[in-house]
């Protein structure tokens, strides 16, 4: 069974933690990075990550985008959402198609 891990802060995570989900609270990016190599590292399959913490580490991100895991997910925290998520879907989306058939260009 693969192992799915949240990184964010402290009250993000919790939700997650009680599904069951291995639970990483960070209170900043430099916490984030190394929560998020460690759990690359332990081979978890899919990472989640607050987008107020995703925003400020895209290069420690990046290094994992050509590989097939672990799948990394921004989702918004506790304090809202920031975008994040959707920019990386929409990238995602456009290098694999050749077009942005999601937004249309907007």
């Amino acid at each position: 069974m693969h192992k799915v891990g949240m990184i964010g802060d402290k009250k993000s995570v919790l939700g997650f933690k009680a599904v069951g989900v291995d639970a990483f609270p960070c209170s900043d990016s430099d916490e984030a990075k190394k929560a998020l190599q460690k759990t690359a590292r332990e081979h978890y399959a899919v990472i989640f990550i607050t987008e107020n913490l995703a925003k400020d580490m895209p290069d420690a991100i990046a290094q994992y985008k050509s590989k097939k895991l672990p799948a990394i997910i921004p989702v918004p925290g506790i304090d809202g959402n920031y975008g994040v998520g959707l920019k990386i879907l929409r990238q995602t989306v456009e290098h694999a198609i050749g077009a942005d058939i999601l937004f249309g260009g907007d």
